[in-house]
């Protein structure tokens, strides 16, 4: 089991918090696939590659927080097999100028666009009130004890 991150960005401040993305991404497997041999990429990219990741994939001209390619949409996992959930690109800008908006730390912010990346690659969205709902709660609970809210 394991992530594996690369940082594509000219931002290197993100490396003291590997760690804590590790421990989260072991306490969601562990809640939502335990047993398997799971995988994942964390691509941490400046803000122009994300503007053309997110207009190329979505139509969606502007660079947006977290994009995530989940290797298994709409499939299920066989009980046997490994797994490879997909890739999570985040945007190193967006973290930090989140985090001052939001009022918290850079910290926080990347440990809570990690989850929610990793959430949409077990199939979870947030396209009605009701999805949006029971995946934010989600988020919450698998911070917590983890990440701070400061």
């Amino acid at each position: 089991m394991s992530v594996t991150i690369q940082n594509l960005s000219q931002d290197k401040q993100f490396k003291p918090y590997y760690p804590t993305i590790r421990l989260l991404f072991k306490k969601t497997i562990a809640r939502f696939l335990p047993g398997k041999n799971v995988n994942l990429s964390l691509i941490l990219i400046d803000e122009e590659p994300m503007h053309t990741y997110n207009r190329d994939y979505r139509g969606i001209d502007r660079p947006t927080d977290v994009l995530t390619f989940a290797a298994l949409e709409g499939e299920q996992y066989n009980d046997d097999d490994d797994v490879e959930l997909g890739d999570i690109l985040i945007n190193v800008k967006a973290v930090v100028n989140q985090a001052s908006l939001y009022g918290h730390s850079i910290k926080r912010e990347f440990c809570f666009l990690f989850v929610h990346g990793l959430l949409h690659t077990l199939g979870y969205d947030h396209m009605t009130r009701q999805d949006e709902k029971v995946m934010f709660a989600l988020q919450d609970e698998l911070l917590e004890g983890v990440v701070s809210r400061d």
